[in-house]
């Protein structure tokens, strides 16, 4: 079993609303990159699933159902997800959930009209905000935005508009599952803690030189670095990378200038 850090493997995912300055975080591709997927080195599953999200255009509207409902109907888990806003163009917005309380004739008649963008509750987003969006959010991200994305491992959607692209709609299954009303908006942190449920627990740090590491014996962790360079347990890291720390690691010296960092990890049961 491997006890030492080692980071996970970047996976690039063309997108249509992708973009090709994927800078500072990762080199150039030569594609239109949407999404930057960490993935184990060895293909192993993992329960928690970080990207980068990266936005020209607006994605589309959509919904993630919760565990009972994917697994009845699709033979998947569901989808609880947080985001943390990186870098945001000058009025850059994203939705979640609705302005007012619609019932789902409504919801399904403006979703077929492309006036769904209209009823929903567009937020305009800055460096540093974080959203938290648990099953039955309808949400959408706008263009111009740059986000660190953090789930439970699976990716079931069901869209309900997608501005005129050829893709399939889910209608039914979306509106099954829809909250149609309000959501409250950017979460406040909670000291260090950005958002914590039932599928994870993310914190933010910021390190400096001399800092001691300290894993934990029995849950491992997954770093996120946004910002910063440096050396720790023996081997350099930048940012743009996701690191596992495995449980029963040894404690660690981290050699930095200054860096700023995700933690995630699976709560107490």
């Amino acid at each position: 079993m491997r006890v030492a850090p080692y980071p996970l493997k970047p996976s690039f995912r063309e997108k249509v609303w992708g973009v090709h300055d994927l800078q500072p975080w990762f080199p150039p591709t030569g594609q239109k990159i949407g999404e930057v997927w960490f993935l184990h080195p060895e293909g192993d599953p993992l329960p928690i699933l970080v990207k980068f999200i990266f936005t020209s255009e607006r994605l589309s509207v959509q919904v993630h159902p919760d565990d009972a409902y994917a697994l009845a109907h699709d033979g998947t888990l569901g989808k609880t997800e947080m985001w943390y806003i990186l870098r945001a163009e000058p009025g850059a917005k994203l939705a979640l959930g609705f302005r007012e309380p619609v019932s789902r004739t409504r919801a399904w008649e403006a979703a077929l009209s492309g006036e769904i963008e209209q009823l929903l509750r567009w937020f305009e987003v800055k460096p540093g905000q974080i959203f938290f969006i648990p099953p039955g959010t309808v949400h959408a991200l706008g263009e111009g935005i740059v986000l660190c994305e953090i789930q439970e491992n699976t990716d079931i959607t069901y869209r309900l508009y997608d501005y005129g692209r050829p893709r399939e709609l889910h209608l039914d299954k979306a509106l099954d599952v829809a909250c149609l009303g309000p959501h409250p908006g950017p979460s406040v942190a909670q000291g260090r803690i950005l958002a914590a449920c039932d599928y994870f627990v993310t914190e933010k740090l910021d390190l400096d030189s001399g800092t001691v590491y300290e894993p934990e014996r029995d849950r491992f962790h997954l770093l996120v670095v946004l910002e910063g360079q440096g050396r720790w347990a023996g081997q350099e890291f930048r940012m743009g990378q996701v690191w596992m720390i495995p449980a029963a690691a040894e404690p660690f010296c981290i050699e930095t200038d200054g860096a700023r960092l995700l933690k995630s990890y699976l709560p107490r049961k």
